[in-house]
């Protein structure tokens, strides 16, 4: 007389599926901040070959920052209304993007790999910059540039303090905090709660780039670079 076979009970099935729910719960998160912590990894990668640029660039035009102006500066010059002579300037400068090219020779150089776009600018959310899939494909550029820096006819020599100086940033810090995005609509607690916790990866005027809080960044746009 064989042995009859013994199947699963339910019961056992259940702890197996609840057994695998929790290892998937360990394991997903961990897989997602690797990839995240690789996507920022790989955008500083992107912006130290962007400061490499600067670099060259200035060398061949007298220590002078580029002549060129980012996404905010074409399509919202508007923030300029209180210096209309800057403003002018503004308007027929050609991208920040499209003059560094003949110092990098791609163009995906300035597009991070976490942008997954924006509404509105993170400190100032009544400042609309729509980009629905991603600030690059919308605009040429994932990265801020700090303009003045170029309207002003600053020389690289003459910064008081370049490495703690901002020159570049992404355009969003929600894309390395995990947080969402800015919208026109945020409540005013919940937009400083928000802009508290991201994060941006910064070039610095001295060309190194770094991860840096919304405090450290703010910091960085105080210190005088006159």
């Amino acid at each position: 007389m064989t042995a009859r076979r013994r199947g699963f009970t339910i019961i056992e099935l259940l702890v197996v599926v609840a057994i695998v729910a929790i290892l998937a719960a360990l394991i997903f998160p961990a897989f997602a901040r690797a990839k995240a912590k690789a996507k920022q990894v790989s955008c500083l990668s992107n912006m130290k070959q962007i400061g490499n640029a600067f670099a060259l660039y200035m060398a061949d035009e007298g220590d002078l920052f580029p002549y060129g102006v980012d996404a905010i500066d074409k399509w919202q010059p508007g923030i300029w209304d209180d210096e209309p002579e800057l403003k002018a300037q503004v308007e027929r400068m050609p991208l920040l993007s499209d003059l560094l090219q003949p110092y990098l020779k791609n163009k995906e150089i300035f597009r991070s790999p976490a942008d997954k776009g924006m509404q509105v600018l993170d400190d100032r959310p009544y400042i609309p910059l729509p980009a629905q899939s991603s600030v690059y494909g919308t605009y040429g550029s994932s990265y801020f540039y700090r303009t003045e820096l170029t309207l002003r006819q600053i020389s690289h020599s003459g910064l008081p303090r370049p490495s703690e100086s901002n020159m570049m940033e992404t355009a969003s810090g929600s894309w390395h905090s995990g947080l969402p995005g800015m919208t026109p609509d945020i409540s005013g607690p919940e937009w400083w709660n928000r802009l508290q916790r991201y994060r941006y990866n910064v070039i610095f005027t001295d060309f190194h780039a770094k991860s840096v809080s919304y405090a450290q960044l703010q910091d960085a746009w105080q210190v005088p670079v006159q």
